[in-house]
């Protein structure tokens, strides 16, 4: 129905929520966050049951795809619960999750029992001081078993997701797509995005999707594909190898804003109507004001998507454009 449909300004059919259930992570990536942090009060962040009641009021709205984020998702307590009350909302096609993978030796069956029909896994280096580098504090093989975990839990897709940086990874891509190709997983390879001061330039390490995909055709024989999983991702195929794709996400070199069908909620309930601006609306404030009722929610949503930007203004010379970190944004 018509009134069920959440639409912006500019026509586009919202129908993916993004839902950082934590600022906090176990890891500390240097495209992600400061070395030093400071996370927020836990009484500002969402409760499990406040996170709950927006995600029944999106899918109402006709939100079928809800990812849960972090920081790292899987260090937030009662996850697993949540994940099983929004699976079972009426409406929603899917509940998929991203997560550096450090949990899931322990939590990738009970995440498939709860209804989380798919994983992002964060995979920046195949190389354990490498990987150490990139994240600060991560343990490569954690995470390598993490990734064996899930495939042997069943999850329906698993896509490895790698953040390209030169001087850090860039020389990786070929391994790090042999990888994949072998366990028959997807691989999404992104431009880093210049949001929060991380201390360094990133200019300097900034490495584009053709050039990714340049390296990667040096190797493999690539075919175009016109598959969409509901992101902004481009998918290609690779000769020969079954079902496994290989994604681009490229904010910089290739602005996906006129497709856009997503709306981010922060974890502290801010509701970012753009990845690239500032614009948002305090649906924690909401939420705490209005216990019993969601028709002030719904109306306010409705309002404030009118003013959901045309597109983020990203460029690749390495100033910080936003100043919340990834990790406050939702990854």
């Amino acid at each position: 129905m018509a009134d069920t449909q959440l639409m912006d300004g500019l026509g586009r059919r919202i129908d993916y929520l993004r839902m950082s259930v934590t600022d906090r992570c176990d890891f500390r990536c240097v495209y992600c966050m400061a070395e030093d942090m400071t996370f927020l009060p836990r009484q500002q962040v969402l409760t499990l049951e406040e996170i709950q009641r927006l995600a029944a009021l999106f899918v109402a709205q006709g939100v079928k795809k809800i990812r849960l984020t972090g920081g790292e998702p899987l260090v937030r307590r009662g996850i697993v619960e949540l994940c099983a009350g929004i699976s079972a909302l009426p409406g929603l096609r899917e509940l998929v999750m991203t997560t550096n993978g450090s949990q899931l030796v322990k939590l990738a069956q009970p995440l498939a029992d709860a209804g989380v029909k798919r994983l992002n896994i964060s995979l920046d280096s195949l190389d354990p001081e490498k990987f150490r580098a990139i994240t600060r504090t991560g343990e490569l093989q954690q995470v390598l078993d993490g990734i064996d975990a899930a495939r042997d839990a069943g999850f329906k897709r698993i896509k490895l997701n790698v953040v390209v940086m030169k001087g850090r990874n860039a020389d990786e891509v070929p391994a790090l797509v042999d990888y994949a190709l072998a366990r028959d997983l997807d691989i999404t390879f992104i431009e880093e995005m210049p949001l929060g001061n991380v201390g360094r330039s990133r200019g300097e390490s900034f490495c584009s999707s053709d050039e990714v995909r340049g390296i990667i055709s040096q190797r493999y024989q690539l075919l175009d594909s016109a598959e969409n999983s509901g992101g902004p991702a481009r998918y290609v195929r690779v000769e020969g190898y079954g079902e496994s794709r290989i994604g681009f996400i490229s904010p910089h070199s290739h602005n996906f804003c006129a497709s856009c069908n997503r709306v981010r909620m922060t974890a502290e309930g801010r509701l970012l109507l753009c990845l690239g601006q500032e614009n948002s609306i305090d649906m924690r404030a909401l939420v705490r004001r209005h216990p019993t009722t969601d028709e002030p929610l719904r109306n306010a949503l409705r309002k404030a998507l009118q003013g959901k930007p045309a597109h983020h203004d990203f460029t690749a010379d390495g100033d910080v454009q936003i100043v919340r970190f990834m990790n406050a944004t939702g990854g």
